[in-house]
């Protein structure tokens, strides 16, 4: 969690703003805003500001489509959001991750994860705590970065948002500049995380992935890889074009 970002939002939300008005100002989602500020409790002023607002927002009708949709959204993703319910069971939890890992984490010969989601990586580093009790101070991390961002700056990010201490980040791979360098304000290169001696972790997560196929019941016939490096693992041979 950033914590600048949530205490800037819980002193803007304390003044009575709104979700929207709060993100005009700070770079957050609303389904982030809603997790931190979940508890405060606005006055009753406040809340006639808050109700005012919106009755006025309605009374103008929608300006465009592109506004119409967008509301659409925010609808479908509020709706969704209610759906889920706290405290989340350990199962549920712990199988989050794994598909976490499963879709981004290697397969092959480290355990490690990629991704460039501050908010993927910073639950990810939560999970490998709470399931496999390592603490942040023992993981690695590398960037992969363009040429024209900071490497110390974004560095200091990571290690703000995941805990991993700076002296623990390797030296990050720069993009050599291009054409497709990000202009995204918001984008702060990619973090690979490693975690020393995991490999029997990378193999039990594996098998709560196993254990979700066999209940699935899904067959598929062809030989699998089973997470192990190439020259360990079985291929299919003449497989159809």
């Amino acid at each position: 969690m950033n914590t600048l970002l949530h205490d800037k939002a819980v002193q803007l939300r304390r003044k009575g703003l709104s979700y929207n008005e709060i993100r005009k100002e700070l770079p957050v989602s609303k389904s982030t805003l809603s997790v931190w500020l979940k508890d405060i409790r606005l006055s009753k002023k406040q809340r006639e500001r808050l109700y005012t607002k919106q009755i006025e927002i309605l009374s103008r009708g929608t300006p465009s489509q592109k506004e119409r949709r967008r509301r659409e959204v925010d609808a479908i993703i509020d709706g969704a959001m209610s759906e889920v319910s706290f405290p989340i069971s350990a199962d549920a939890y712990r199988l989050f991750g794994a598909a976490l890992y499963w879709a981004e984490g290697d397969k092959r010969k480290n355990f490690q994860i990629t991704n460039s989601d501050p908010y993927l990586i910073a639950f990810m580093v939560q999970w490998l705590k709470n399931i496999f009790n390592i603490d942040p101070s023992a993981l690695k991390a590398w960037l992969n970065i363009y040429s024209k961002q900071n490497d110390n700056d974004l560095k200091g990010f990571w290690s703000n948002v995941t805990g991993i201490p700076l002296s623990n980040f390797g030296k990050s791979f720069v993009k050599p500049a291009s054409k497709g360098f990000k202009k995204n304000i918001l984008y702060h290169g990619t973090i690979k995380i490693y975690i020393p001696k995991g490999t029997d972790m990378r193999y039990k997560v594996y098998g709560w992935i196993k254990g979700i196929l066999q209940g699935s019941k899904i067959d598929i016939p062809y030989g699998e890889q089973r997470w192990m490096p190439l020259t360990q693992a079985k291929h299919p041979k003449n497989l159809p074009l």
